[in-house]
């Protein structure tokens, strides 16, 4: 089946994305590897090639297209290398919609140049130690100082993917306590400089897979947050917290896709390669069935991630049809890439072996976002049970 979803100028796109990351990308990916992050000049490089500015209106240094379709194009692209960007990809995925949504025009043109330029990278912090998924259980506060002049940031976040690098971040704070028939009350979204006096960035964590995006704690002690960063309106944050999410929720289902259809290239030539009691592995026809079997499934999840991404550009995917899209292309970016692990052998279990990184990198997928569970109760309810 003909795929409708990229014109020319994606394809042209994607030509200068997979020479990008021939030239700057895979030559060093090891050491980023080991470092356990990618260095923060590489993000300059992002910048310069463009692709932080590409939805940011043009007279903010951005091209002012308002699509999807080439961050699209950069999930298939860094699947099928291999490689990853670091933590970039909250900057335009999880930071950007948020400067779009509340921002005042005065906030704009203050972050959005600096944005595109990579001057400035972004990052989301929401999570904190022992709420997990419960956002409205937060603890971290921001309190309005006497003269009204400067909110007063105290807590800890975790799980900050971007956290290490971030020069800003948009921090969720309780601002009110919650009302007793509305807990998720009282919660608001600020614009955090993180050279601010107070603001630490504390371990770098060591996850199983993304080993190159930096994920770290983050804690604040009395920091001093002007008024002018506040984004949005005080105690409305839940709401614009719950906005973002089908964005984000597509934003991880069609990167799952883009990992189970690398997975299924990577199979495809060892088998071809390798070769056991004097025949090509991909000769026999357990082979051929596990392969075909994987094929069909990524054939599928690419029809739900290209209809959500369509639907995400029209501004009509539902929080509905974002879980069902993340539950479905994740599920099956885990079955496909087991599976042709397997059939790596003892290989497949080696990290100089891009499935083995596939394989750790791809199993956050059906956590981060709203895990599996969370996503099934969200279909559910739409569906009035």
């Amino acid at each position: 089946m003909r795929r409708t979803v990229f014109n020319e100028d994606h394809e042209a796109f994607r030509e200068t994305v997979r020479a990008f990351i021939e030239a700057e990308v895979v030559p060093v990916y090891d050491e980023w590897f080991a470092a356990g992050q990618a260095p923060r000049d590489f993000y300059y490089k992002l910048a310069d090639l463009g692709v932080f500015g590409i939805r940011v209106p043009e007279e903010f240094g951005g091209a002012g297209i308002d699509s999807h379709k080439f961050e699209a194009v950069m999930y298939e692209e860094t699947a099928r290398a291999g490689v990853s960007f670091g933590g970039s990809g909250v900057h335009v995925l999880l930071g950007l919609p948020y400067i779009e949504m509340l921002a005042t025009d005065e906030q704009k043109k203050r972050f959005l140049p600096k944005f595109v330029s990579g001057e400035e990278m972004w990052a989301l912090a929401m999570t904190e130690p022992g709420t997990g998924s419960d956002v409205a259980g937060m603890k971290t506060t921001a309190k309005l100082s006497e003269d009204g002049t400067h909110y007063v940031l105290n807590g800890a976040k975790t799980f900050i993917t971007g956290g290490v690098h971030a020069d800003r971040v948009i921090v969720c704070a309780r601002t009110s306590a919650p009302r007793e028939d509305d807990r998720r009350f009282g919660i608001s979204l600020f614009a955090v400089d993180t050279k601010s006096a107070g603001y630490s960035v504390g371990r770098k964590l060591d996850k199983l897979g993304l080993k190159v995006s930096d994920t770290a704690e983050l804690a604040f002690v009395d920091v001093q947050v002007p008024v002018e960063d506040l984004l949005g309106e005080e105690n409305k944050g839940f709401g614009y917290l719950g906005h973002n999410l089908a964005s984000e929720r597509w934003g991880i289902a069609f990167g799952a896709y883009a990992q189970a259809k690398a997975a299924v290239r990577f199979a495809k030539e060892y088998v071809q390669e390798r070769a056991v009691f004097g025949k090509s592995v991909a000769s026999f026809q357990n082979t051929k069935f596990e392969l075909a079997a994987c094929q069909a499934e990524v054939d599928a999840a690419e029809a739900v991630a290209d209809r959500a991404l369509e639907a995400l550009d029209a501004g009509e995917l539902t929080p509905a049809e974002a879980a069902s899209a993340k539950l479905f292309c994740t599920e099956v970016a885990h079955r496909v890439i087991d599976r042709c692990l397997q059939l790596h052998g003892g290989y497949g279990f080696m990290n100089e072996y891009p499935i083995a990184r596939l394989y750790a990198d791809n199993r956050v997928n059906r956590i981060y976002g709203g895990t599996s569970e969370v996503m099934k109760m969200i279909i559910a309810k739409s569906m009035g049970l």
